[in-house]
């Protein structure tokens, strides 16, 4: 069931709904450049064992509303905590993928947790800044072939072969974000980081992350993992950046059994 939420004045965001009557709620945050059909693989499974799966699109991305601005940590979590609120949500878990996990660590910092009881980061971009010559890159490349760079992209996030039709499914979700949008997350990660949200966090976590992600290095999962209490670091020993996809299986029992 899909509906939209408004988290500003003239700003709605998607919201794909999946099993509203399940026992227990996982509301799921994706990644840079995509949106809530990343985990469609999870979207099949676990509702079939009672979970209500939410998947929300970023402003700026998938079906969501594309406003020009909006795009630093403070205003993603705020319109996650309106989503939150909005819905009515308590004692959830909350998964991030990526920069969705760095939105998450924001949030639980910025609102205390609010209305989350379980936080899951997915190879999440924290706990420090991309570097500069990395995001530089990605900016120049989405202002001048933005086709070409998410391609680049594809290939970077597996370890495991995938084969060219979901390498094209793939590309077609980066496809559906904004041009502005694409790059604002960029600038976003470059100039901020969650490392001095981290402490703040204090529900049980779990940290999910591939061993040979080139795009966040499996030593910064490691250090995300010293500095939340009361965390638990299980590496995808045949993932890159995408355990959820490359490793689903282990992935969604995993989940299951934590959430």
């Amino acid at each position: 069931m899909g509906y939209f939420v408004t988290v500003e004045p003239g700003v709605k965001v998607f919201i794909e709904d999946i099993n509203p009557k399940g026992n227990k709620t996982i509301l799921f945050i994706h990644g840079w450049p995509l949106n809530h059909n990343q985990f469609e693989y999870q979207f099949n499974f676990l509702p079939n064992l009672g979970y209500r799966c939410i998947g929300m699109d970023w402003r700026g991305y998938g079906n969501s509303d594309k406003p020009f601005d909006g795009y630093g940590f403070d205003r993603l979590a705020d319109d996650l905590r309106m989503v939150i609120e909005a819905l009515q949500l308590k004692n959830i878990t909350l998964a991030g993928h990526s920069t969705g996990g760095a939105i998450s660590i924001r949030y639980m910092a910025r609102y205390k947790g609010f209305g989350v009881s379980k936080l899951v980061l997915i190879d999440a971009a924290s706990p420090s800044s991309v570097p500069k010559e990395f995001t530089n890159k990605i900016i120049e490349e989405t202002n001048n072939d933005r086709p070409k760079m998410l391609q680049n992209q594809t290939g970077i996030f597996f370890f495991q072969y995938i084969s060219e039709p979901k390498s094209e499914w793939f590309f077609l979700m980066g496809l559906q974000a904004a041009n502005w949008s694409t790059s604002a997350i960029m600038v976003t990660l470059r100039d901020e980081n969650v490392y001095n949200d981290l402490g703040q966090i204090d529900v049980p976590t779990l940290i999910i992350h591939g061993i040979h992600d080139k795009v966040v290095p499996f030593t910064q999962a490691q250090e995300t993992n010293k500095l939340i209490k009361n965390s638990r670091l299980v590496p995808f020993q045949y993932s890159g950046h995408c355990p959820f996809l490359e490793e689903r299986d282990r992935f969604n029992q995993l989940l299951s059994s934590f959430a």
